[in-house]
């Protein structure tokens, strides 16, 4: 047996076009070729299970090897193996079936792993490493003469007699001089540990040494000896594969672990996704402790298919809220190597998107329902996960509702309806709206918490990166005529104001002076001075930042689409209570007094913000000891 060939494309010659274009990515060519090797695997053990293979199976392996001085690579496996015929077949004909349309397209792939999936070319990946590709196989079937190929890169392939003598096939590389790096065992090692790790088929990558039980020394401590095994790879039969009741809460820990050794923290709990109809659907989703850092979290997910490692950017696949969750996805049914505005539309993807949505909710329901207080305890670690999901997913809003939890100053947890039940008859304003007031800083804002708890009003905290959004979907949410002030935006009185009159003790000519005293002493644009009629007891001088205008401003940092806001500079108000008796000494003391006074007074109200730094605290601590 002997034949030389032209594979039949029509065009200029394919190989170059693979190197040049798919360059970057040329790692990929192992994870082909030792995804075909278990797929020829998997082939002989289908056959005997169908009685069309009678022969021994024996135990299926892939075995991975390199020679750096013959600068080859070689896959081998003992699966169904090829004739020469299925050789011309499968890899002259077949794999070349989309050559004419890959040379018309391929400049609209972005990436390697879109070009070979789309146009049938894994085994092909080879050359992108590889001066010369060879082939020895053994066909299962009786009588089958061994095959050797082999090919240069240019159209031209020769077929002759083989030397293997068992069942399966050989993929030997020859490697170019630009691709030495791969006849490393450290960079093979690597390249196999991202992609094959959970193969189906045991992959051998040479041997590694361990040790082992050796009796016992003198002293009667054990002793160990090292030894070399096997080096295999792979776990072949991951958690994901299994059925829930097989496994046992340890088993999802060390699965964890295993996806990622180098976490120091255990997850909270997890899903199982288990699903054949309407479309095909494994894994396991991990709720990480999250807190307040959103984008260390993302890209956490490791998508697979028929477990071949594919990609961790699962974005188009997974919604964006549950990029923060870790775990795996595998699944035949993505259209894996298309490109991105196709993997948008596809009705499947659409379908597992919104299948996991649902998972997501009902198992944080069902969690809530069977443990409230364990759910309570837990928010720290997930409360910005749901408040990400409920601004971002209307489906998973309509759950998270129900479980969603707002924690007051006092550290107790509500619902939203609970909370809404709890303050609707307090927190209501003369214009019948229900006002929730909310701290985004309670140490900085300690003072004015106090003031709005000792007229009984509750103060929530909402302090998370997303809170300044969730206050907006909360007014929308959380009940007719829902409002959100935060308890430094004004003076209590005005943030719920009530029919309740306090007359000024101050006369208008006294207001006025007192109003011009104040802008002398405190001299800034950013400062807007007004008297108000409050109680005796509460603060002389408070100064606070408009709600509306505050909560625009905050939206723009955080990329609301307010960025017009972001460019206003600060604007304060500085509420004066003319009924303080600090006022009426400020009113009755010498001009230099009154304004020294003021000041101060100013001041202090600065430093219970935390916005008296620099020069102004210096001035404001040496004026404090000379008043002393």
């Amino acid at each position: 047996m002997q034949e030389k060939g032209s594979i039949s494309i029509h065009t200029e010659n394919i190989f170059p076009v693979i190197k040049k274009f798919l360059y970057s990515d040329n790692e990929i060519f192992l994870r082909e070729l030792v995804s075909n090797a278990v797929d020829a695997s998997q082939k002989i053990k289908r056959l005997a299970s169908l009685g069309q293979f009678n022969g021994e199976v024996r135990d299926l392996l892939v075995d991975v090897k390199f020679d750096e001085e013959a600068k080859t690579i070689t896959i081998s496996d003992n699966g169904i193996g090829m004739t020469a015929d299925e050789i011309k077949k499968y890899i002259n004909q077949i794999a070349f079936s989309g050559a004419t349309e890959f040379m018309e397209k391929f400049k609209e792939a972005n990436d390697a792993n879109e070009i070979i999936g789309r146009f049938g070319l894994g085994f092909y990946s080879a050359f992108m490493v590889a001066d010369r590709v060879e082939i020895q196989s053994l066909s299962f079937q009786d009588g089958a003469e061994p095959a050797h190929w082999t090919c240069d890169g240019s159209t031209s392939y020769e077929i002759s007699k083989g030397t293997r003598t068992t069942r399966g096939t050989d993929v030997i590389l020859h490697v170019n001089a630009d691709s030495t790096e791969f006849l490393s065992k450290f960079r093979l090692q690597e390249i196999l540990d991202k992609y094959a790790k959970f193969l189906p088929v045991p992959i051998r990558f040479g041997t590694k040494t361990t040790s082992e039980p050796d009796g016992e020394d003198e002293e009667g401590k054990p002793k160990y000896k090292s030894i070399e095994v096997d080096n295999i790879i792979n776990n072949t039969n991951p958690a994901w594969t299994k059925s829930p009741s097989e496994l046992k809460d340890e088993d999802y820990l060390a699965f964890y672990r295993e996806l990622y050794p180098a976490s120091m923290d255990e997850p909270l709990f997890w899903i199982h996704l288990n699903v054949d109809y309407p479309f095909n659907l494994t894994g396991i989703l991990y709720f990480p402790k999250i807190k307040n850092e959103l984008e260390i979290q993302r890209n956490k997910i490791k998508l697979y298919s028929r477990q071949v490692f594919i990609t961790d950017e699962v974005k188009d696949i997974v919604p964006e809220f549950l990029m923060l969750l870790h775990g795996v996805i595998d699944s035949p049914d993505i259209p894996l190597n298309v490109s991105r505005s196709f993997l948008q539309a596809d009705s499947n993807v659409k379908k597992i998107n919104n299948y996991i949505t649902k998972k997501v909710a009902d198992k944080l329901q069902e969690i809530y329902k069977a443990d409230r207080k364990g759910f309570e305890d837990k928010w720290t670690d997930i409360g910005l996960f749901i408040k990400y999901g409920m601004l971002s997913d209307e489906k998973f809003a309509e759950k998270a509702n129900e479980f969603c939890l707002l924690k007051n100053t006092s550290n107790e947890s509500f619902t939203l309806k609970e909370y809404y039940e709890k303050v609707k008859d307090i927190q209501v304003d003369k214009e019948g709206n229900i006002i929730y007031l909310y701290s985004s800083d309670v140490n900085q804002q300690d003072g004015f918490i106090n003031t709005a708890t000792a007229k009984g009003y509750d103060v929530l905290v909402l302090d998370g990166p997303l809170d300044t959004h969730f206050t907006s979907y909360l007014e929308q949410k959380g009940g007719e005529k829902v409002q959100l002030k935060r308890i430094d935006s004004d003076i209590i009185d005005k943030l719920i104001q009530k029919d309740e009159k306090i007359d000024l003790l101050l006369n208008e000519d006294e207001s006025k002076k007192a109003t011009e005293l104040f802008q002398k002493a405190i001299n800034r644009q950013d400062m807007n001075v007004q008297i108000e009629a409050l109680k005796e007891d509460e603060l002389p001088v408070s100064v606070t930042l408009d709600e509306f205008m505050r909560r625009m401003k905050d939206m723009a940092k955080t990329g609301g689409g307010m960025g017009f806001y972001g460019n206003i500079p600060d604007n304060y108000k500085v509420t004066v209570n003319g009924n303080h008796p600090l006022v009426k000494r400020i009113l009755e003391s010498s001009e230099a007094e009154g304004e020294k006074l003021a000041k101060q007074a100013f001041d202090l109200a600065l430093l219970s913000r935390g916005l008296l730094t620099g020069a102004d605290l210096t001035s404001f601590v040496k004026r404090s000891v000379e008043m002393i």
